[in-house]
């Protein structure tokens, strides 16, 4: 009994000291955390997948896998979050019990590029299974208005629009679609501060129809575009 005691309380103790990744700063400008090594083979095994990945800013995300091996129904589930800066602010996000098919699921809404990773405690038989980290890209949510959809050739059009979270400062492209059916940077401007998130705002000549859109991006989030919005020039 005394024995058994002492192996509960190891294994306890396992599961803090298991990071979400490895401890390796991500290249500069890249804002992805290195993968971690495979965990040790067992008895047992945990997989993990994000869906849908890339999400939006306040949009939900679900995290779900499977505890594969024996007696994997009703084992407690951690999931683990390491959001960008990756590797100063790993934490215990939630817990859950999987399925009697040994199913685990979690919906989470981060707020920025987050990586995560799953760790069951199997018993005493098989110890930990840990999941591979599943890295999460949050794109900046991106909206875009016209002051007019229907210009006259050569008139002022006003593009606005809103970026969350806020990003003061950070480089806003208005693009434009080509003939190809990609899009290019035609006008550039800048998020200034505001009461929610961040806004942005540009004014320049209409000539012809176009299809345009926003986007905008940094380290902490991937880079969001907004809706399309075509201005039909009359003749």
């Amino acid at each position: 009994m005394k024995r058994l005691l002492l192996l509960i309380t190891a294994l306890a103790a396992l599961v803090v000291a298991i990071p979400v990744i490895a401890q390796a700063a991500p290249k500069p400008g890249k804002g992805k955390p290195t993968p971690p090594a495979k965990p040790a083979p067992g008895g047992s095994n945990l997989t993990i997948a994000a869906r849908p990945n890339p999400t939006v800013f306040r949009g939900a995300t679900v995290i779900s896998g499977s505890l594969r091996g024996p007696d994997n129904a009703g084992k407690t589930v951690v999931l683990r979050v390491d959001g960008f800066p990756f590797g100063t602010g790993i934490r215990d996000a939630s817990t859950k019990k999987t399925d009697a098919k040994g199913d685990y699921t979690f919906t989470r809404r981060p707020p920025r590029n987050t990586a995560f990773q799953a760790v069951a405690d199997t018993g005493a038989a098989y110890g930990l299974a840990v999941s591979p980290a599943v890295f999460v890209k949050v794109r900046i949510r991106m909206g875009l208005r016209v002051s007019d959809a229907t210009p006259r050739v050569g008139q002022l059009v006003r593009f606005r629009g809103q970026a969350c979270p806020a990003h003061d400062g950070l480089l806003v492209k208005i693009q434009r679609k080509t003939r190809t059916g990609t899009f290019r940077t035609v006008r550039r401007t800048r998020l200034r501060a505001a009461t929610r998130c961040s806004v942005y705002r540009r004014a320049f000549r209409i000539f012809r129809d176009g299809t345009y859109r926003a986007t905008s991006d940094d380290a902490d989030h991937g880079r969001g575009f907004s809706r399309t919005r075509f201005l039909n020039t009359p003749r």
